[in-house]
């Protein structure tokens, strides 16, 4: 099976730093699922193409299964050749830095839209038990929304020869390629996710890890996909309590969407990626950490730590600290953060620690800034005043983030009045709520406050995400 990448115009030679694949070179992988095979068959100032090339024993698929059961079916199948999760793992493992977005000699470029083109030549596109959409339909509806310029068709299937009656009708196999100007960890992570999501028939035996390798690789855009439901589905496999996990775990990032603009009527529509709201919101918090220069910082209700991997990677912070009441997204955090691939600074810098954010701390005393990042509307209104009391009182930092929902903005979602965007929050503030109880704090603790708005801001309702930045005077 084939996967190739193309990055054109004057960023075309940076490809082989993108992917840590230099392209004079061919190079073989033996992986579990078979011999993977790196190589450019192009390589122009302008335009260079990667390809990576799986090999499938389907003999090996079936040795060490129970020999008694097996079947002809089972050495005569597609997986050889169509794209399925055994070319994801090749993927994961072959690119694994690009997937993660590292690029020492050129990170500007890792950072960057590019203008990217991926070809998957044979790719299996099948029907689930639960959703009839398959081939070129169900592509589309998978990639399209997440800014891509789909081609795909599915070749027709003939018997050996020209006549009229040679066609067995269409294949059920799509020939793809898809063009869109993405980052190449996100191309990357798309196909990571959704070739098994696909092919709906994974070759490994499916654990609780899954759920955590969806999470992982589709934030900042899984959660406000449209076909999210069929997505995580499809990728944790039927066991319910996984797809609960799942969808829970994606409820929780609140990352929805903003509002679309009105299309114009004389403009024809083209494909766009909005940046989620999650997205908006931790660039927002880290653009204020550096307004103020904060070094040390802890986030107060870290959740599994999506915010504590970017201060951990991020030199501008000297220690970071996450703290959270579940022991299991402690857990989850530590997963994220992968030490293993930290650097030996990066992983000095951390620690995760559990603890309340209604309770005094006094480890958390005397940093620069603490986090309360979608924190506060998760709470009992009745337990504010010992939050006040624990955060601006004993601990008592210099700077203190507050982010939660704008219910006003609510509307936008189509939310009624008294609906809430998920069910674990207690309350969810109007602007001029979140503005009484930020300036009632201040004046009782001895900080000064000013308000923000984060995503998109909308006529009478404001934007989705408000953001009070307290600040002291340091002693």
């Amino acid at each position: 099976m084939l996967l190739t990448v193309t990055l054109s115009g004057p960023d075309a030679p940076g490809l082989g730093y993108l992917l840590h694949k230099h392209p004079e070179r061919v190079q073989t992988f033996e992986l579990p699922v078979g011999t993977a095979t790196v190589f450019y068959p192009h390589d122009e100032p302008d335009r260079a193409t990667c390809a990576l090339l799986l090999e499938v024993d389907p003999v090996g698929l079936v040795r060490g299964r129970d020999r008694a059961g097996a079947t002809l079916v089972d050495y005569v199948t597609d997986r050889p050749y169509a794209a399925s999760s055994l070319l994801a793992v090749a993927l994961g493992r072959v690119f694994k830095s690009a997937l993660n977005g590292r690029c020492d000699a050129r990170p500007e470029l890792a950072a960057s839209p590019l203008p990217l083109e991926i070809r998957v030549p044979a790719l299996s596109a099948r029907p689930s038990r639960t959703d009839p959409r398959a081939g070129t339909a169900l592509v589309r509806v998978l990639f399209e929304p997440l800014g891509w310029q789909v081609d795909a068709t599915q070749p027709p299937l003939r018997a050996g020869s020209d006549g009229p009656d040679a066609a067995w009708g269409p294949s059920p196999y799509v020939d793809l390629t898809m063009r869109g100007r993405l980052r190449l960890a996100d191309a990357l992570a798309h196909l990571y996710v959704l070739l098994p999501v696909l092919d709906d028939a994974k070759h490994y035996w499916v654990s609780p890890d899954e759920v955590d390798k969806l999470i992982r690789r589709g934030e900042g855009w899984l959660a406000t996909h449209p076909e999210r439901a069929l997505i995580t589905e499809r990728f944790v496999g039927v066991q319910r309590s996984y797809v609960a996990d799942a969808r829970a775990r994606l409820d929780a990032l609140d990352a929805a969407p903003t509002v679309p603009d009105e299309p114009d009527a004389d403009t024809p529509p083209t494909p766009t990626t909005r940046t989620p709201l999650a997205t908006l919101r931790r660039e927002a918090v880290l653009a204020v950490l550096a307004e103020v220069g904060a070094r040390r910082v802890v986030d107060l209700g870290c959740g599994e730590g999506v915010l504590v991997r970017a201060l951990a990677l991020d030199p501008a912070f000297t220690e970071v600290v996450g703290v959270d009441v579940s022991p299991r997204e402690l857990a989850r955090a530590e997963r994220r953060l992968n030490p293993d691939r930290l650097s030996d600074s990066q992983r000095a810098k951390v620690t995760l620690r559990q603890g309340s954010v209604t309770y005094r701390d006094d480890a958390l005393a005397g940093f620069d800034a603490i986090l309360l990042v979608e924190v506060v509307e998760h709470l009992d209104p009745d337990r504010l005043a010992a939050l006040e009391a624990s955060v601006f009182g004993a601990a008592h930092p210099t700077h203190v983030v507050v982010t939660t929902p704008n219910r006003e903005f609510n509307a936008a979602y189509g939310l009624g009045p008294d609906e809430l965007r998920h069910p674990d929050h207690r309350f969810e503030w109007t602007r001029a709520e979140f503005a009484a109880w930020a300036e009632g704090v201040a004046a009782r603790r001895g900080y000064t406050v000013a308000l923000r708005g984060v995503g998109e801001e909308l006529p009478d309702l404001g934007t989705p995400t408000q953001l009070a930045l307290f600040s002291r005077e340091a002693p």
